[in-house]
């Protein structure tokens, strides 16, 4: 099982790069647009991402700083926005690489942004939901950047997959 969350971790970050890429070739007007998506924009979509990731490390591992909005703008530029994303990235990997089968079938203890009572899970389970999470909201964004007459990066996991085995991930 650690396998998967290796490859779900290396996805995740592979899958970040390319949409950071794309987005990075919008206007400045458009990535900042509020296009009716659940956190209006590119802008908010990105650093909504960002601030639940943190939140999610925060949870599973007991450091890090987590905002208290899951709307959070955290970096107003792209510049330093993209840079936050890298470096989060890169802890994301280095964290699930070192997970082992006994913490993987352990527990987490947490509270919701949202509300202050206390929620006991199974980690794998949460590991799931927090990296389909981040799937969900890279679809807004790929249909923010479509919508916006932008080419949209092939996200797939099966295509990073597919680059992986062959080498060029």
């Amino acid at each position: 099982m650690t396998r998967r969350y290796i490859t779900f971790a290396g996805y995740n970050a592979w899958a970040n790069r390319r949409l950071y890429d794309a987005a990075a070739r919008l206007p400045d007007a458009d990535y900042r647009a509020d296009r009716g998506v659940f956190f209006r924009s590119m802008h908010g979509t990105l650093n909504h991402l960002l601030a639940t990731d943190r939140i999610w490390m925060q949870r599973f591992t007991g450091s890090g700083e987590a905002p208290d909005r899951l709307d959070a703008i955290l970096h107003e530029d792209f510049a330093s926005l993209r840079a936050a994303r890298e470096a989060e990235d890169r802890r994301i990997v280095a964290w699930i690489g070192g997970l082992d089968a006994e913490r993987l079938a352990g527990s987490i203890r947490y509270r919701r942004v949202s509300s202050p009572e206390e929620f006991v899970q199974p980690l794998s389970p949460a590991l799931d939901h927090w990296f389909n999470h981040q799937t969900h909201h890279r679809g807004q964004a790929h249909a923010l950047l479509t919508g916006l007459g932008q080419a949209a990066p092939e996200l797939d996991l099966l295509y990073y997959q597919r680059l992986v085995d062959a080498g060029t991930a």
